[in-house]
C-alpha cells in the first residue's frame, strides 16, 4: 500500500512541477516540490514498516518497532522546512508578483486533487502507527495545496488576481504547521519514553496498590513500546509473603481490561520487617 502510494504521488509530482514551471504558478510549484518531499516520506514509511516488522534480536531485545516513531518524527522535521520554504517563495512572489496562466492551473490541480484523495484513502486503511499518520500528513498537505491551486487556478482565470495564489500557499502552511507541530511533539514524547497521553500514572498505581494482597508499589514506569503497545514495570510489597502466585494474575488483569497495559513486567517484595535495634552497653562507673 505504502509502495504504490510512493509510485503514484512522484510520478504526479513530475507532471505538476512541469506544469507549475510553464504556468508559472507558485501554487502549483510548491505543490509540486510538496509531493516530492511526500515521496520521500512515503519512501521512508516504507522502509520503517519493513524494519518495524523484523524480530527481536540479541542486540534489539524489543525488535525494532521504535523505527515507525523515529520514521514520523523525520517525516515532520522534513514538513517544517517544506512549509518553510513555501512560506519564502510566497512573501517573494507578494513583493513580485508574475502573470499566472490560471487555466492550466486549475487543470492540474484537478487530477492532483483526485491523485491525493486516492493516496489519502489508501493510507487510511493502513495501521494508525505514528509512521503512516507521518505520512499521511504529508498527503492530507498535498490535498489541501491542490485546493489551493485549485482555487488559485479559478480566481486567477476569471479575475485576474495574482496575489491570490501566494496568499492560499501561506493559509495552508499554516494548516498543515499545526497538525505537523502535533505530530512531532507525541513523536518527541514516545521517544523520550513518556507516558502515554491516554494513561495516568499515578491512576495505574493507585488502582495497583488497591489489588488484594498488596501492600503498596513503587518504581512504576509505563512507556509506549510503538503506538500500538504500551509496557509497564513497577516493584510491588506484599502483605503477605507467599501470595505471589494469586496477586500477580490480579494486576495482570487489572492492567490488562482497564489501562490496555499487556507488555507487563512486575517484581514481587517481601513486606517490611521490624527492625530491633540493640544499644551499645554501658560502661559501668
Amino acid at each position: 500500500m505504502l509502495t504504490f502510494a510512493l509510485l503514484l504521488t512522484l510520478g504526479f509530482a513530475a507532471v505538476e512541477a512541469v506544469a507549475g514551471w510553464w504556468s508559472a504558478s507558485l501554487a502549483l510549484l510548491s505543490d509540486a516540490g510538496h509531493m516530492v518531499t511526500d515521496s520521500m516520506a512515503l519512501a521512508l514509511a516504507a522502509v520503517a514498516a519493513r524494519l518495524a516488522a523484523l524480530p527481536a534480536s540479541d542486540t534489539h531485545s524489543y525488535g525494532l518497532r521504535r523505527v515507525e516513531t523515529l520514521a514520523g518524527f523525520t517525516n515532520a522535521l522534513a514538513m517544517l522546512v517544506v512549509v518553510g520554504v513555501i512560506v519564502w517563495h510566497a512573501v517573494e512572489r507578494l513583493v513580485t508578483p508574475r502573470a499566472v496562466d490560471g487555466m492550466t492551473v486549475m487543470l492540474v490541480a484537478a487530477i492532483g486533487l483526485a491523485v491525493n484523495v486516492v493516496v489519502a484513502w489508501l493510507l487510511s486503511r493502513g495501521e494508525g502507527n505514528l509512521n503512516t499518520r507521518a505520512a499521511l500528513l504529508h498527503v492530507l498537505g498535498d490535498l489541501l495545496g491542490s485546493v489551493a491551486a485549485l482555487a488559485a487556478g479559478v480566481v486567477i482565470h476569471f479575475t485576474g488576481w495574482t496575489p491570490i495564489d501566494p496568499l492560499l500557499s501561506v493559509l495552508i502552511c499554516g494548516l498543515i504547521l499545526a497538525a505537523t507541530l502535533r505530530l512531532l511533539r507525541q513523536a518527541v514524547h514516545t521517544l523520550l519514553d513518556g507516558v502515554p497521553p491516554r494513561i495516568d500514572l499515578p491512576e495505574v498505581g493507585a488502582a495497583m496498590a488497591a489489588v488484594d494482597g498488596v501492600r503498596s508499589v513503587h518504581d512504576l514506569h509505563i512507556w509506549s513500546l510503538d503506538s500500538r503497545e504500551t509496557a509497564l514495570s513497577a516493584h510491588i510489597v506484599l502483605q503477605r509473603d507467599g501470595d505471589w502466585p494469586e496477586v500477580l494474575p490480579r494486576l495482570q488483569a487489572l492492567l490488562r481490561e482497564r489501562f490496555g497495559i499487556g507488555h507487563v513486567t512486575l517484581q514481587p517484595e517481601s513486606p517490611p520487617r521490624q527492625v530491633i535495634r540493640f544499644a551499645p552497653p554501658r560502661a559501668s562507673s
